[in-house]
């Protein structure tokens, strides 16, 4: 069964334009993505889903030059973008990742495939019920339940946030929702601000020593150093429908 990792990216972020490309520790936020997707024991394919704006013309050429996967469509229909790009990949099981998600965890990441795999549901996610930090989200959708939505969703807000549908209609989707072993949700590793990217990129100088780090590694360094999560926890996450 072939298990795609898509990875939506684009360099017109509302709050930190041009974030993807942004410098962590000597690769950009999108190589720093890919590289960790890239440790997981489950994915089959990385491939990156950006627009076919010129400006995005940069993520082409930072996926040639990590030698990543990459296709190209509208900007605002992502969950079209989505649906094009598992198509190409010949996608039977779709894993949905954001660029802005510099410390995503592969072993979380293969937990909810798992959990997929073991259930064939419609889609699986660790963030219907959120437990893990922001940050590590991860959902996973049968390419039969992806081509059902893209067919149905015709909101705005569903078509610019690819799982909206979704969580909007569970009761039309076998759902498994994936959960940690404690509430970790207080954290938030995405990054959408300065503030957040400065976080990000504090823990990777802070974990030099251990480049392959995992999400546990993270909360043991904030278990000792309580005062980074001051960096970025001003921060307030945009509401679904703000786009």
């Amino acid at each position: 069964m072939s298990v795609v990792a898509i990875v939506q990216a684009r360099m017109g972020s509302t709050r930190l334009t041009g974030k993807v490309l942004q410098d962590i520790d000597g690769k950009s936020m999108l190589a720093r993505v890919v590289e960790r997707l890239r440790r997981s024991h489950l994915i089959n394919e990385v491939l990156v889903a950006t627009t076919d704006l010129p400006a995005d013309d940069a993520i082409v050429a930072e996926c040639r030059r990590w030698l990543i996967a990459v296709s190209r469509g509208d900007q605002d229909d992502v969950l079209d973008r989505y649906y094009r790009a598992a198509q190409r990949a010949k996608a039977e099981v779709v894993v949905r990742i954001t660029s802005d998600c510099p410390l995503i965890d592969p072993a979380v990441t293969d937990k909810t495939i798992t959990a997929f795999l073991d259930s064939r549901p419609d889609f699986a996610s660790n963030c219907i019920v959120r437990t893990y930090p922001r940050g590590l989200d991860t959902e996973v959708m049968s390419f039969a339940a992806l081509a059902r939505v893209w067919q149905v969703a015709h909101k705005r807000h569903e078509r610019e946030h690819v799982t909206a549908y979704f969580y909007e209609h569970p009761a039309e989707f076998k759902m498994v929702s994936v959960t940690a072993d404690a509430d970790y949700s207080a954290h938030r590793w995405t990054v959408d601000t300065p503030e957040d990217l400065e976080f990000v990129r504090t823990i990777y100088t802070r974990l030099k020593s251990e480049p392959e780090f995992s999400g546990r590694d993270v909360l043991d360094l904030l278990e000792r150093e309580p005062q980074l999560i001051d960096l970025n926890s001003s921060i307030q996450q945009k509401a679904l429908r703000e786009g």
